[in-house]
């Protein structure tokens, strides 16, 4: 088998190209002691294996394996680190086996016995199921249309929350310091990075155990989420509003199909306060939408369809009139006096109580204007 070693340390190079060559079945064609030479080789060779330090100067074991990984996806690393075994638990990034320094050759042994008898990790297979959804109205989860919504099991609830923030900020690299001040607000950077480093690991695993075609990568000591032919509820369903028809007989049912995709306010279950300007702008387009296609039904006399989304219009904001008034409005037509009362009641009660002002002037003359009628 092919191997390179990469390790900025000339002697902890040297011995471990030394330890290497006692063993059969396995060839040290190169070694590396700047990271972005390595990269480049391994670009152009077939290599099987690569040995690689952690802490190295300007492109860290973690950089350059997030690299390999992308360039070579099925390639074998092993970290060989100095680092404790907690924190090289930490690092495990895609890898077949870690080594700590200083290297001893029964421990290497062992590594290599895994290596010759072919226990290399699995190979990717190239399955993109461009028909998975990733799912974040109201819970993070996925569709498939073999096996219908699923939620997604996260180890710890940090890992849940970083992948949701990155997922947020797709296609952005987000620096390791701001993450830290996300989640580990209280600790210093020193110990704050090994924790990040592990949550991103499990997110990774997370990730591959569910078979999503999402990649994190590592870059400008920050990480950033790539969708990977993965859809997104939300891209899709926004997207679908803002590029439909208006709402007409012909395409009334793709608009009541983009109405069920909305299953809930955007990670309504997981109140992350950094997700509420999102979780606010998409609720507002929700709403306009809504409004949109209850009037319709309004005008095609479908009471009972525009009941319903008027209701779902005042539950998801008490505080919107629209609701109220459409409600209003359709039990007019209907001629049931008492629950038009009952709704500008509920209304006044609500603006009253919660936020003592009046609803805005146009419902206030509707009404008005309807008790002259009756």
């Amino acid at each position: 088998m092919q191997a390179i070693i990469v390790d900025d340390e000339p002697l902890a190079l040297q011995r471990l190209e030394r330890l290497l060559k006692e063993f059969n079945g396995i060839k040290i064609v190169k070694t590396f002691q700047d990271p972005r030479k390595a990269l480049q080789y391994v670009s152009n060779q077939e290599i099987d294996i690569v040995f690689l330090d952690i802490d190295m100067p300007e492109v860290n074991g973690m950089m350059l394996a997030d690299k390999l990984m992308q360039k070579k996806p099925d390639i074998s690393l092993v970290f060989v680190t100095a680092y404790n075994e907690y924190a090289v638990e930490a690092f495990e990034l895609n890898a077949l086996d870690y080594v700590l320094k200083p290297v001893q050759k029964e421990r290497l042994a062992k590594t290599l016995s895994r290596i010759l008898k072919g226990e290399q990790k699995p190979k990717i297979k190239q399955e993109v199921i461009e028909t998975k959804m990733l799912c974040l109205f109201q819970h993070i989860s996925y569709t498939n249309p073999s096996i219908g919504t699923k939620k997604i099991s996260w180890r710890t609830m940090k890992a849940q929350e970083l992948f949701a923030y990155l997922v947020q900020n797709r296609g952005r690299t987000i620096h390791r310091e701001a993450l830290i001040d996300l989640l580990w607000p209280n600790s210093d950077l020193e110990k704050a990075i090994p924790h990040l480093h592990t949550t991103i690991y499990q997110i990774r695993s997370t990730i591959k155990k569910h078979g999503l075609a999402i990649r994190i990568s590592y870059m400008d000591e920050g990480y950033r989420i790539e969708m990977e032919g993965m859809k997104l509820d939300i891209e899709e369903w926004e997207a679908g509003v803002r590029t439909l028809p208006r709402v007409s007989l012909e395409t009334i049912e793709q608009h009541q199909a983009l109405m069920k995709l909305y299953r809930g306010d955007y990670l309504a279950e997981h109140l992350y306060i950094w997700a509420e300007g999102e979780r606010e702008r998409l609720l507002f387009i929700w709403l306009e939408h809504a409004k949109q296609v209850a009037s319709f039904f309004v005008q095609n006399e479908q009471y009972t369809e525009a009941i319903l989304i008027y209701k779902q219009i005042q539950a998801k904001n008490p505080y919107l009139e629209d609701g109220y008034l459409g409600l209003m409005k359709v039990n007019a037509i209907l001629g049931y006096q008492s629950k038009v009362i009952k709704e500008y009641q509920a209304l006044m009660e609500r603006f009253h109580f919660d936020l003592g002002i009046d609803p805005r002037k146009e419902v206030i003359i509707w009404y008005r204007n309807w008790l002259k009628s009756i």
